[in-house]
């Protein structure tokens, strides 16, 4: 009896330490730091379709391993099971290109080419081969693949199996021979008129040479392109004509390196880093090989409308703008992009500044370009579908032979647009204020189907709309945000969905396209653990507040039960990213800090400040030549209505972020020292001219052109500010915001005589911080912060 009891009493505590150990109330930063996929959960993610459109592909992790794995959902069944290693050796590639009816897709897997038939779903493979070869695409007429190996162009033929090279591309200068001098040319002329047999001999050889000249293949022209680098090779549908970029480095562009201290060599080892901004670019070349003239020409730009326009901001630097008088900008080419009979071609041209985006026609047989479009912004070309660097071409395609489509942000939103390249008719598809997110173009180009955030900025939701423009119909209806994949046979569509407070799922709808009600979705994995949603996380209340200047900020807030007069603003990073919306955050761990700190009786605010996505051009261009100015008022403007609205003690509000968060951090202790009494500044930018090019220049231009700008914007000029308590949180691995730039202005608050402010390291971090243990540390300073300086 004793032993039964012995045991009962065991087990009762065993149960009541289950429920302990999964119960996250009250939420600790130890708890809420610890590796996510072994108590969160993981969402499924890399959504893809079976080309039968029977089942659903995502990776997935339901059973805590180190790594997610393959997983499937078949339709039929409803029944989730993992891939085997042998079954998924055997799918298919996930892209490819299809041919124009859809019945046949072309794919590289594992560097070989391979194609789908559509009719019966079987394989064919058309190489295998130890080296890689990549690219493939349908020729003109159907009857070959194209495809890239070692940087040259080849065709294997679908119904022969021949395969034939296409272009001939060589490093390194062309060899050329040695012209003899006229000492040479005298004595060879006189060897042949003295000797017969010297005679006899030479016109048997250049008689052989030219037989073996006569009989022998032809082949594709060889094209040296010296030390520069060649990418974008592409055929024209017809084979008559072959497009690539060469481009080369500037030697004098310095890279940086970033010091490892932590090592298994245990010597400290430095990692190549990247340029900082203003650095040398490369240079950019757009050319076209004619394959029957067997020429090859460089694209002239000079015709280009306005390619030699000035960006505004040289008004604030008379001689630079005198300088910079009948100088032809830089640009990069992107495309062509082909109609689908061959017909027509398309270019997108960005300028290296991004003030400007070109859509062109290009006809390559005279090298001349058409304007289709032109977007100019003196501040720079971004926004969905566009792309907010040069490098991007954005979303472009064909309707028919005569119409593309693409978009712009003409109206100050990103919005749907053709274009009809005859008539130069220009046709807008979507308008109002708000942005296009997404889109997918059907099989038969008939429809779109659109991500937009009409609803409500902070919700995405999915639409079909007719290609030609019209309607809309709404195809989700809860409230968040949805990603699609649209199914092969375009019957069905899998969604992703989240809410603020759920993390995403995998959900499925059907694609009625004629029917008169939409399906209601069908929730397919469960991917969160008992432990997180023991728990009741807070759906924080999406709120507009009117800045100083009048616009509307979007928030989120975090409602205390019983508030203890505290407050801390929360400032997202990247700058151009949205997070006071109605999905599961990509911010997840600072989402729990901010449900444990409205449990210890703060609130949260979390702002969509001046440069937030999600808002058209005009909020995303709102820090153009000035980073602190709007973005930092705004945050300000949150403070006071923090104080009007919640009754929050002036003197008792904290800000932190990570990033670009953390360079805000900086810039309200530095230079509103009254309105925040302590900040945690997390892996923050302390001078801009020390971070990367293509982020940086958009934004303040380059440093040498513009150092108004940088001035203006660097927290390291503004540090005498300092009169609060400030924590700053940087790894030392950290390749994008390297840890130069903590290192640099820790001296300058030395030199300040600045005694309020700490520096906490971590050796073994980049950027984005990977090991717990470092979430844990840094969360628990900015906790301490808060709660012992507030």
């Amino acid at each position: 009896m004793r032993h039964i009891c012995k045991l009962t009493f065991l087990f009762y505590l065993f149960c009541i330490n289950k429920t302990t150990a999964q119960s996250l109330t009250p939420l600790t930063v130890q708890k809420i730091m610890r590796d996510p996929k072994k108590w969160i959960g993981t969402s499924p993610t890399d959504i893809t379709w079976s080309d039968d459109s029977k089942a659903i592909y995502f990776n997935w992790n339901p059973d805590k391993n180190p790594s997610d794995s393959l997983y499937s959902y078949t339709i039929l069944s409803k029944k989730i099971s993992k891939v085997s290693p042998a079954d998924r050796k055997k799918m298919p590639g996930k892209n490819g290109i299809y041919n124009r009816s859809h019945s046949i897709r072309v794919y590289e897997k594992n560097g070989d080419i391979f194609l789908i038939n559509y009719k019966d779903f079987s394989i064919r493979q058309l190489t295998n081969t130890v080296e890689r070869e990549t690219n493939p695409v349908f020729n003109g007429k159907e009857t070959e693949i194209i495809f890239e190996f070692h940087d040259n162009l080849f065709s294997i033929s679908l119904a022969s199996g021949l395969i034939s090279q296409l272009t001939d591309f060589k490093t390194g200068p062309k060899k050329t021979d040695t012209k003899p001098g006229e000492q040479e040319k005298f004595l060879k002329a006189d060897q042949l008129a003295m000797f017969e047999v010297l005679k006899e001999r030479k016109n048997k050889k250049d008689a052989g040479k030219k037989i073996t000249e006569t009989e022998k293949p032809k082949r594709p022209k060889e094209i040296f392109v010296g030390t520069k680098n060649i990418s974008g090779q592409q055929a024209s549908p017809d084979g008559q004509f072959v497009t690539y970029k060469l481009a080369e480095a500037d030697k004098s562009a310095k890279s940086t390196i970033v010091p490892n201290y932590v090592t298994e060599s245990g010597f400290t080892e430095d990692i190549p880093g990247r340029t900082k901004v203003g650095a040398p670019e490369n240079s950019s070349e757009f050319w076209i090989y004619d394959v029957k003239k067997d020429t090859t020409r460089k694209v002239d730009t000079k015709g280009i409308p306005g390619i030699y326009d000035k960006p505004d901001y040289l008004k604030d630097y008379p001689a630079q703008d005198t300088a910079s008088k009948k100088k032809e900008r830089n640009v990069i080419f992107h495309g062509p992009f082909w109609s689908d009979y061959g017909q027509n071609a398309v270019v997108v041209i960005r300028s290296l500044d991004s003030k400007d985006r070109w859509v062109m026609q290009l006809d390559p047989a005279s090298l001349s370009l058409k304007l289709l479009d032109r977007q100019r912004d003196e501040a720079w070309i971004g926004g969905p579908g566009i792309g907010g660097y040069p490098q991007s071409a954005g979303e472009i395609g064909w309707l028919d032979d005569q119409t593309i489509y693409f978009q712009s942000e003409a109206t100050g939103y990103s919005h749907l647009y053709t274009v009809n390249i005859a008539t130069g008719k220009k046709t807008p598809l979507t308008s109002g204020k708000f942005e296009v997110q997404n889109l997918v173009l059907s099989k038969d180009k008939k429809t779109f189907y659109l991500i937009t955030n009409e609803v409500h900025p902070g919700e995405q939701h999915v639409y079909r709309m007719p290609a030609a423009g019209g309607a809309r119909v709404r195809l989700t209806q809860n409230a968040g945000a949805h990603e699609m994949t649209l199914s092969p046979d375009e019957s069905k569509i899998a969604l992703r969905y989240s809410k603020s407070n759920v993390p995403w799922e995998l959900y499925l709808i059907d694609n009625p396209v004629n029917a008169s009600k939409n399906s209601q979705p069908a929730q397919i994995t469960h991917s969160v653990f008992p432990e997180f949603t023991s728990y009741p996380w807070r759906e924080a209340k999406v709120v507009t507040i009117k800045a100083s200047d009048g616009q509307d900020i979007y928030a989120r807030v975090y409602e205390p039960k019983q508030s203890n007069g505290k407050a801390v603003i929360f400032v997202h990073g990247a700058g151009y990213l949205q997070n006071a919306h109605k999905w599961w955050s990509q911010y997840f761990r600072e989402y729990m800090f901010h449900n444990l700190l409205t449990d210890k009786g703060y609130t949260v605010l979390d702002m969509d400040y001046r440069a937030s996505s999600g808002y058209g051009r005009d909020w995303r261009t709102g820090i153009y030549r000035f980073m602190g100015g709007k973005d930092l008022t705004d945050n300000t403007d949150g403070a006071q209505w923090l104080i009007k609205n919640y009754n929050i003690d002036p003197k008792r509000i904290g800000i932190y972020g990570g990033s670009y968060g953390g360079f805000i951090t900086l810039m309200a202790l530095f230079t509103t020292p009254d309105v925040f009494a302590a900040g945690a500044a997390l892996r923050p930018v302390t001078d801009w001219a020390a971070y990367n090019h293509p982020y940086t220049a958009n934004i303040l231009n380059e440093p040498q052109m513009d150092s108004l700008a940088y001035r203006k914007s660097s927290p390291i000029y503004h540090a005498a500010g300092l009169k609060n308590h400030l924590l700053i949180c940087h790894g030392m691995v950290d390749v994008n915001v390297h840890y130069q730039d903590v290192v640099r202005l820790s001296q300058r608050l030395i030199e300040l005589g600045k005694n309020n402010w700490e520096l906490a390291s971590y050796p073994m971090e980049d950027h984005a911080f990977i090991e717990a243990s470092s979430w844990t540390d840094e969360y628990k300073r900015i906790f301490k912060l808060f709660e012992e300086k507030l």
